[in-house]
């Protein structure tokens, strides 16, 4: 029997067949299922959840034991053992099953609050405690498994290994709704780590690099996906300046930063701030150090007018300066959840520093304690809590249907119906009255205490008339500007529609409104005329301004990303001047696209004909392409994720022209009877480990019926002929020109005999060939060769071949000689073109790849285990074999992972150029980078020593495993 399920509390199903169709899956679960689903009010809830939410009705499913406990012993007894179970898993459990313990316990967790929530067994203060419990429970058993891991490593020497965080130094704030327990269904997990530098437990030379590991880790064991889902996805860029600083902070740099240079916005966010997890003691002491920072003693009404131009921004963001109800969205939007929380968080700024006893971190305890010290009127405090806990039942529906991190309302009038019915309304009409008044409420608040009449687009920089203004001239002076009457002319053009893009009054209106905050995001580059110049030469070339000012406009923070691309990269600034759409694509901070091959085939679904296939492709190519380099350039994906983002969007493309240009010529050319084509991936491509402008190193492999000839067509075409002249269509289709640029650039020309050969090889050529005929060199390059597309059957027979061809026994010092060889001759005809020219200069990328492949050739007849196409995995995979020592892997791996961060970010900024000095922007996303592989550096000055020792060490290894060079540096 359910336990006091009223059904009459329950949404109807917005549709019943998928209500339907959960409750039937239900009962052929069990026994006790189908027992349990008898009862009319077990009935009613499953059909709220199947035909609401797919999501709640495949957790109802899944954790269809969690289910049955929930309606016969309530939300609270199967809350309570998750998180006690959870609570009670050892720290030295084996990472691979906590991580499926932390994502069942949520899954549970999931259930539990969706249904006492839908249920009215729960009010949202509770809902929202509970997702904050169990979030804060993973967080802790995460760090608990991985300090006792670095210990057990040797990193690290623990008071109390059994009880890790105690006295760890290890301090993980929870920020925002985590830290005020007022997390919201499938919120992110807003994060501070710090680390305290002096306990005195950390054994090695580089502390802070140990806690960046752990901080990394703890990400990865919340966030990634399995198999088993993930736990909650996670946020770290709350911490002091994080474009600039590493992961994990050490307590007194984190300090410093707070005393001297922290903002309105972060006193704002540290009042939510709450030790979660870690050393919780260490955190409430750094938490009670900084409490003069976030709390002021003088009344800070200056506060409000950040609070004010912070949530401004938020509105043109994302959530509109107008309240609706089609799309609105209920956390960002006029009238939203954001604004409640802003009211809250302003007015304890303004008066919590005189009066400790208006200081809490949530938003409903705040109005409550203002309203009672008359710091804002009862009523208007009612008004905001009514309507703040009502929106937050509406954020919490929202995120149910689909567990998304979403908060605008469906802009359709059809997917409003459907949402109203989960809201408990009758219809759509009913749900946007209730919602319209709430808004209202809201908004009225917020508004008296601080929209003020004129308060927006003001500007102290004066560029109208014929002569520049002293003022204004000073201002961008001290900006950083060394050209300031440049700056001013070339405003002036804008304002006065010299180009295109601002000929529209609206453009010019919006320039207007913009130009300031854009020309203080142009500032804080490291060359801020360069990058003016390069913003000048974008708006000159946009065809039309009015839609991408407008995005800019709308999102303030789009405005930086904007500035770091112009004073960074060249080259991503002339890709935007000519795709400003591409502008679009800064607004992500995810960094690459999931399921590339998803979208494309959803774009791909209008195209009639190959070429349409080709354009479409393209486009989305380089639009990725961009998005990728804009997140490697900020700082968001390491070198390894970069080169793992660029081969799957590579392979991505493959496998939608592929099909095409095959249906395409075969209408034309008739089909070889038994045919079929294989395309090995080599080098970057076959590692998975492609940069910016890499080119794809291809081998095509074709087989067919014996005898075959074309089936159809005016004449028959001899196979070889037919398979060479369609890898010539498909090697044209892949590298055909358009707007953008090239699709790609193929080198083909590690086939077997090379460009004298022709474009493909039948399958048992290339068998023989690789058994018999192959040269050291080319089974070197054949480590790397990885399929990419082809049919089933054919991709097998080639990857035996492959295998059998590098597990050959052959002599290894025959081996070591002609590589040794190969790398003199290099050395010699292709020297490095500078100091920056880490991949041809001694000790650099080739000669780690060299080492990599060599010892794969000697080792792989005894211990084929080892292979691997990727660089790194194959030093892993030898070290664990035993066929490298692990420092020499260790030094390997890190040279590789140097090595390719220096080409990534220099192909992006600086192109070609080898030139000793570096301009700044070059040097800074140089920087960034390094900090995600952990190398710290200040300065570029410093990475050249870790460049000269890297190289040397890699030359010392050669020698060691491969052979001595005869040539003199």
């Amino acid at each position: 029997m359910a336990l006091l399920l009223d059904s009459t509390r329950l949404p109807h199903p917005a549709n019943p067949d998928a209500a339907a169709h959960l409750y039937a899956q239900f009962q052929e679960l069990g026994a006790a299922e189908a027992q349990l689903a008898q009862d009319p009010a077990v009935r009613a809830l499953l059909h709220a959840l199947g035909g609401n939410s797919p999501y709640l009705g495949d957790l109802a499913i899944r954790e269809s034991s969690a289910f049955c406990q929930l309606v016969k012993t309530g939300p609270d007894a199967v809350l309570a053992t998750t998180l006690l179970q959870l609570a009670g898993l050892a720290p030295d459990m084996a990472q691979a099953a906590l991580m499926a313990e932390l994502r069942t316990a949520k899954r549970r967790a999931a259930l539990t609050t969706a249904v006492a929530d839908i249920a009215g067994w729960w009010d949202v203060p509770r809902v929202t405690a509970a997702l904050s419990d169990i979030a804060e429970t993973a967080l802790s058993v995460c760090c608990r498994h991985l300090l006792r891991a670095a210990h057990d490593r040797g990193e690290l020497r623990l008071r109390h290994p059994d009880d890790p965080a105690r006295g760890s130094g290890l301090i993980v704030l929870g920020m925002g709704k985590l830290g005020a327990r007022e997390l919201n269904y499938s919120s992110d997990v807003d994060l501070i780590v710090l680390y305290d530098p002096d306990t005195g437990i950390y054994q090695g030379d580089n502390i802070g690099l140990c806690f960046v590991r752990i901080a990394r880790g703890l990400v990865k064991m919340m966030e990634e996906r399995t198999a088993d889902g993930y736990v909650f996805r996670t946020d770290l860029r709350l911490r002091p300046d994080p474009g600039a600083t590493p992961m994990a902070m050490a307590l007194p740099g984190a300090l410093s930063y707070y005393e001297s240079m922290g903002q309105t916005w972060e006193r704002a966010a540290m009042i939510k701030a709450r030790p979660v997890a870690g050393d919780t003691a260490a955190g409430q002491s750094f938490l009670k150090e900084i409490r003069p920072f976030v709390w002021r003693r003088n009344l800070d009404f200056a506060a409000m007018a950040d609070i004010h131009t912070m949530k401004a921004r938020i509105h043109a963001h994302k959530g509109g300066e107008k309240i609706a109800v089609l799309g609105h969205n209920v956390k960002l939007g006029r009238g939203g959840i954001r604004e409640a929380e802003f009211t809250a968080q302003a007015l304890q700024l303004i008066w919590g520093g005189r009066d400790p006893a208006l200081r809490t971190p949530t938003t409903l305890g705040a109005l409550a304690l203002m309203a009672d010290a008359g710091k804002i009127l009862q009523q208007d405090a009612a008004w905001v809590s009514d309507s703040y806990l009502f929106l937050r039942r509406v954020e919490h529906r929202l995120q149910m249907v689909d567990d998304r991190q979403t908060h605008s309302l469906p802009d359709t009038e059809e997917g409003l119906e459907r949402f109203s019915i989960f809201m408990g309304y009758r219809n759509a009409a009913d749900f946007s009255a209730a919602l319209l008044m709430h808004l209202r409420q809201i908004e009225q608040v917020y508004s008296t205490l601080f929209d003020t009449p004129g308060d927006r687009g003001g500007s102290e920089l004066v560029f109208d008339g014929r002569d520049d203004d002293p003022g204004t001239l000073r201002a961008l002076a001290e900006m950083g500007f060394t050209n300031p009457p440049a700056v001013i002319a070339s405003i002036r053009g804008w304002r006065t529609g010299r180009a295109r893009a601002t000929r529209l009054p609206r453009a010019r209106e919006l320039l207007h409104e913009i130009t300031p905050n854009l020309l203080a995001a142009i500032a804080r580059q490291p060359q801020p005329d360069s990058a003016f110049m390069r913003l000048d030469a974008f708006l000159t070339h946009l065809p039309a301004g009015v839609q991408v000012l407008s995005l800019l406009q709308r999102n303030p923070g789009l405005l930086d990303q904007l500035a770091l691309m112009l004073g960074s990269a060249p080259r991503q600034a002339d890709y935007l001047a000519r795709n400003p759409s591409a502008v679009e694509g800064l607004l992500s901070s995810e960094g690459p696209d999931p399921t590339p091959g998803k979208n494309l085939r959803l774009r791909l679904g209008d195209a009639r004909n190959l070429e349409e296939t080709i354009e479409i492709t393209r486009r989305f190519v380089h639009e990725q392409r961009f998005n990728i380099s804009a997140a490697t350039l900020q700082g968001l994906i390491d070198v390894d994720e970069t080169g793992l983002a660029r081969t799957a969007l590579t392979e991505v493309a493959f496998g939608a022209i592929l099909p095409r240009v095959q249906k395409d010529f075969a209408s034309r050319n008739g089909r070889v009877p038994g045919g079929a084509i294989a395309v090995l991936g080599m080098g970057k491509l076959g590692g998975r480990e492609m940069m910016a402008n890499s080119d794809l190193d291809l081998i095509i492999v074709y087989d067919h019926a014996p005898d075959a000839e074309s089936s159809i067509g005016r004449r028959a075409i001899v196979p070889q002929v037919w398979f060479s002249r369609f890898c010539t269509s498909l090697v044209a289709a892949m590298t055909a020109p358009g707007v953008e640029g090239e699709l790609f650039s193929v080198d083909m020309r590690l086939r077997p005999s090379g460009n004298k050969g022709p474009v493909a090889v039948r399958v048992s050529s290339f068998e023989r060939y690789q058994a018999e005929e192959a040269w050291t060199w080319e089974r070197m390059a054949l480590t790397r060769a990885r399929l990419i597309a082809g049919q089933p059957a054919l991709k097998k027979r080639i990857q035996a071949a492959i295998d059998v061809a590098l597990t050959r026994p052959n002599d290894p010092d025959t081996i070591r000689a002609d590589a040794v060889a190969m790398r003199a001759r290099l050395l010699r005809d292709l020297p490095a073109s500078g100091e920056w020219d880490v991949k041809h200069c001694r000790g650099g990328q080739v000669e780690v790849e060299f080492i990599a492949q060599v010892l794969q050739l000697i080792h792989a007849p005894a211990n084929p285990k080892i292979l691997s196409t990727t660089t790194r995995t194959a030093f892993a995979n030898l070290a664990r074999a035993g066929f490298l020592p692990a420092d020499d892997a260790t030094v390997l791996i890190r040279a590789d992972r140097l090595w390719r961060t220096i080409q990534g970010i220099l192909r992006l900024t600086v192109g070609q150029s080898r030139d000793a000095t570096l301009p700044l922007p070059a040097e800074d996303a140089l920087l960034r980078a390094l900090r995600l592989i952990d190398i710290d550096l200040p300065t570029v000055s410093a990475l050249r020593d870790i460049r000269a020792e890297t190289a040397e060490q890699v030359s010392t290894l050669f020698t060691r495993h491969i052979g001595a060079l005869d040539i003199k540096d």
